[in-house]
């Protein structure tokens, strides 16, 4: 989570652009983040140079000797600055992508629209006090600058928390040899998440260091082969949404995370115009909940069957349909979606279990999507194809934050990392069973078959009742007679202190 100081400061940016004119807040998150962007870069560009060093090799930094750096340009007065921002900085990073890039595809009608001097001046000298080294933080600072949409949460457009991200990733475990996609990819970080797990699991001990800032770099990925790092910049990280603004951000997002040509386009996924199927390895994502889409424009592979227009029902089918045989989910849905009543609903989980091995759903507590919403939620995990025999079920009761509006830090993890533990150690051996103490606990198949595919944790956890001994009549009786001659002696000894 943001610190108070971070906070401040995005509070102060947000006023000084609606002072300055700028009343939309998706152009005012927009404008910001190509600040964060062009910020990042310089960051980044210092960032590989120190790696270069450190590996004795050469380095040509990203930005050609015409264009400044932000590290630059900040000096400068604020007329000139303006100057080089609006005129030479903004068109660079529009096009830095190259003219058959995806990036610039996506970059081309994006307008730079700080209206005056002093406003980018101020704008520059507020971001240039936050430290974005930590991938956390800007993770978070995207987060927070997007909860102030007004419109955040309409048609289930939350944004997904970092510690949740990480949590699905690790479940994941994704490799080198992956195809990843988020097909409601929002800011991007399911994929930048799963980018920074990859490279940690692919750097050596010895490459893990801290320079003299006190930062920590272990993401190195020095141990994947020249084809899996030409595989992670170019065909392994994918992402899809209907938000062209969200686009432009997850793009930003994932070119200061190391990839050249984002692979994000502007897209409903649910539309018949997005026709993939068969393709990804990997699928993580936490789709719109409570939307519907236009009767008329849903793709007919996910029409058919029962007819439906809720978009947490069309995103489970169609993540099926884009995953390749073998391929691996985790995805986030509204507890709707496990015990739901219609006829959607019961083919949609049907399906999961008799179609695919459905291998874990993960319970999570009602204040996860605090303050934005207070909708209860739950991950599905699930490989394409196979044979569901079991299924694991965690019920999460805390993720390490306070489930009010707040979502103060804990003094713990909450439950995230024994979740973790425990889906590791069933995933190596499936005939582990859970103790006494354990919040996880295996369901059949055929027990969730009679029970019309209803995937809720409450339908099969134990509750256990506590005992209650009642005392014998006789006992009771001689309290009441020893609590109403004491009642009374207090009323015989308050009337002799009256008189």
């Amino acid at each position: 989570m943001l610190n108070p100081e971070i906070k401040s400061t995005i509070d102060k940016l947000w006023n000084n652009f609606w002072s300055g004119g700028i009343s939309n807040p998706l152009t005012v998150i927009e404008q910001i983040s190509y600040l964060l962007f062009i910020k990042g870069l310089d960051d980044k560009d210092n960032v590989n140079e120190k790696k270069a060093n450190r590996m004795g090799m050469s380095y040509t930094s990203i930005f050609p000797e015409e264009i400044m750096k932000w590290s630059q340009f900040r000096h400068l007065e604020v007329e000139k600055m303006f100057d080089v921002v609006s005129q030479k900085v903004f068109p660079f990073i529009k096009n830095m992508g190259g003219e058959k890039s995806s990036f610039t595809a996506e970059m081309k009608d994006a307008v730079f629209m700080i209206p005056k001097p002093s406003l980018l001046q101020e704008s520059v000298r507020l971001i240039d006090g936050i430290n974005m080294d930590d991938a956390d933080t800007k993770g978070d600072l995207y987060e927070y600058l997007l909860s102030k949409l007004s419109i955040s949460g309409v048609n289930g457009q939350f944004r997904t928390p970092r510690h949740i991200i990480r949590m699905m990733v690790e479940l994941m475990d994704p490799s080198a040899e992956d195809k990843i996609c988020d097909p409601a990819c929002g800011t991007s970080g399911f994929l930048v998440g799963s980018l920074e797990c990859i490279l940690e699991k692919y750097t050596r001990p010895e490459s893990v260091f801290t320079d003299e800032k006190g930062n920590f770099y272990n993401r190195i990925g020095d141990m994947m082969t020249i084809e899996e790092w030409e595989h992670f910049k170019t065909e392994m990280f994918y992402g899809f949404d209907f938000d062209p603004s969200m686009v432009r951000i997850a793009s930003m997002n994932l070119m200061l995370h190391g990839i050249d040509n984002p692979n994000v386009r502007q897209m409903d996924s649910l539309s018949k115009r997005y026709e993939e199927e068969n393709k990804y390895t990997l699928v993580l994502a936490n789709p719109p909940f409570k939307g519907s889409i236009d009767e008329g424009d849903i793709n007919p592979t996910l029409a058919k069957g029962a007819k439906t227009t809720k978009t947490e029902l069309l995103f489970i089918k169609l993540i099926n349909r884009i995953l390749d045989l073998g391929g691996r989910c985790a995805v986030i849905v509204p507890d709707g979606v496990l015990f739901g009543s219609t006829k959607a609903h019961k083919e949609v989980r049907e399906a999961l279990v008799e179609e695919s091995a459905l291998e874990g759903v993960i319970s999570m507590p009602s204040g996860v999507f605090k303050p934005y919403a207070g909708v209860s939620t739950a991950v599905i995990l699930f490989t394409k194809g196979g044979e569901t025999n079991k299924v694991w079920f965690y019920d999460m009761e805390s993720d390490g934050y306070s489930l009010d509006d707040k979502r103060n830090k804990l003094d713990n993890d909450g439950d995230i990392p024994d979740i973790i533990e425990k889906w590791r150690a069933v995933k190596k051996d499936n005939t582990l069973e859970p103790t006494k103490e354990d919040k996880w606990f295996w369901v059949d198949k055929k027990e969730i078959e009679s029970n019309d595919y209803d995937l809720s944790i409450n339908k099969y956890k134990e509750i256990e009742y506590e005992e209650v001994v009642y005392e014998e009549p006789e006992v009771i009786l001689d309290k009441i007679e020893a609590l109403e001659k004491s009642i009374l002696e207090d009323i015989a000894e308050l009337r002799r202190m009256v008189k």
